[in-house]
């Protein structure tokens, strides 16, 4: 138990986070967050304080309600805000930000000895980060329109049009994240290239073994391979 205002208080609020609606509907990866921020507080003898907070975030903002409820509730009860896994928000400069000004005693169950100095040093990397993620980016956006690569993709973004999803921005950060993208692959696959790997197959097999994802995360094959090649080339 902590001492807070001279009360010993042994009380948690759980505060979980999941990125999409679908995983958010699922219950996908938030059951190992319970059982890791369960498993923390049966350790410290701290009474978790229900129902836990659940946020489900589409991307499209930095807007947090169950959060900002969240550390209410912690702040009301003299609770500490506990949350599963800190490492998986290290980039996510907002969160750090309000978790560090909010004068609430937290603890991830990753990183138990985190403070708020922790997060203040997290912060300021994580803004730095994007910092240099944007100068990259229109470096390389740079270097590709100097080549005569088209940053366009009329066929690709009519479905989207068709749809009435498809914005100008949203379909310029598209195009401007493939290009990246494939950008910072360019070196790798011209090294295969020159020491003989130049089918699409062979390619995709030696970017499997080298340990780089596609964009979505998953193994190369010979159709991505060539949408790749497309896209160095020009052509897509």
């Amino acid at each position: 138990m902590d001492l807070k205002d001279g009360v010993m208080t042994n009380k948690a609020v759980a505060y979980f986070r999941v990125s999409t609606a679908r995983q958010g509907a699922s219950g996908l990866g938030l059951e190992a967050q319970k059982v890791a921020v369960e498993a923390l507080c049966a350790q410290r003898g701290w009474q978790l304080v229900v129902p836990p907070y659940q946020e489900v975030e589409s991307g499209k903002g930095g807007d947090r309600p169950e959060l900002a409820k969240a550390l209410e509730r912690a702040r009301l009860t003299g609770a500490r805000l506990v949350i599963a896994k800190l490492d998986r928000l290290s980039r996510d400069a907002a969160f750090l930000l309000t978790l560090q000004n909010s004068g609430v005693r937290f603890v991830a169950a990753d990183m138990p000895d985190a403070n708020d100095l922790t997060v203040g040093i997290m912060a300021l990397v994580a803004q730095q980060e994007r910092q240099f993620i944007s100068e990259r980016t229109k470096a390389a956006l740079a270097a590709a329109k100097a080549r005569g690569v088209r940053l366009g993709n009329p066929n690709g973004a009519a479905p989207l049009r068709r749809a009435g999803k498809g914005t100008s921005a949203a379909l310029e950060v598209v195009t401007a994240n493939a290009t990246v993208r494939a950008e910072g692959l360019r070196e790798t696959v011209q090294s295969l290239q020159a020491g003989g790997v130049t089918t699409l197959g062979g390619i995709a097999a030696a970017l499997n073994g080298q340990g780089i994802v596609t964009a979505r995360g998953g193994r190369w094959h010979a159709s991505s391979v060539r949408n790749l090649v497309a896209r160095l080339e020009g052509r897509k």
